[in-house]
């Protein structure tokens, strides 16, 4: 598969999850990568010799995705070392399950950076070379929709956000050919959230087909939309739950 050959994507949280899979699949697919971590540097080395064992350049780079500029000065760093960027895979966010009786302002701020702030940074330094027929992908959740369980409030907020972000920015790019999507998930299976915990089974059951999704199948729909295949897809809100909001 090499329907990416010669592009350059980035991915921001790299190193786990759909992270992982999604830098894994756009080295498969035939792109050089660059991606950020937080603090497993020993992870990142490990996944920057697998993709490279690929005949692909990699590259990782610690950023705090809390910090702004650090995600911002992370995408300079990658257009130095491998030339504009193609392909943006806004991944990295943070999950905070608290009620509004027990929620702080430090809770919201501390979404609002990684889950929104951060997403609008990278995108913002990407588009400034990124060429013509460009994709920007960002990792949602269905429960910008729908949030079928207490203590969402915050999470559901910053994913909200992200889809009205995206759209706007499908508009705003749309004469370059750049497209701006997002994918969304349901339950996946990552050492974040488990299939065989208490909360999994609960979750599991939310589903029409009564299991958890792999990481690696967002990896795929992330390379279609990636992929020349996808140029007609932009502004749009892909759902990939299992069926878990029909």
């Amino acid at each position: 598969m090499t329907e990416l050959q010669g592009k350059n994507a980035f991915v921001t949280g790299g190193t786990r999850g759909i992270g992982a899979a999604i830098v894994r699949k756009m080295a498969e697919a035939g792109a050089n990568i660059a991606f950020t971590y937080h603090k497993s540097q020993d992870k990142a080395d490990i996944l920057v010799r697998e993709i490279e064992a690929r005949g692909v350049r990699g590259l990782a780079i610690q950023a705090d995705a809390m910090e702004a500029n650090n995600v911002v000065q992370a995408i300079q760093k990658a257009v130095s070392a491998l030339g504009a960027i193609d392909i943006l895979i806004n991944n990295a966010g943070i999950f905070e399950l608290k009620s509004i009786t027990e929620s702080t302002l430090e809770d919201y701020e501390r979404t609002e950076k990684v889950n929104i702030k951060a997403v609008f940074a990278a995108t913002m330094e990407a588009v400034k070379s990124m060429p013509e027929g460009g994709r920007i992908l960002t990792i949602g959740s269905v429960n910008a929709d729908s949030m079928p369980f207490p203590g969402g409030s915050l999470y559901a907020m910053s994913k909200a956000a992200v889809q009205m972000m995206t759209k706007s920015w499908a508009r705003d790019l749309g004469s370059k050919k750049i497209t701006a999507n997002v994918i969304q998930p349901g339950p996946i299976d990552t050492d974040m959230n488990p299939a065989d915990s208490a909360f999994g089974e609960t979750i599991t059951e939310m589903t029409a087909i009564k299991r958890y999704g792999k990481p690696e199948e967002i990896a795929e729909l992330a390379a279609f939309l990636a992929s020349p295949k996808a140029a007609n897809i932009t502004g749009s809100i892909i759902n990939i739950d299992g069926g878990m909001t029909v």
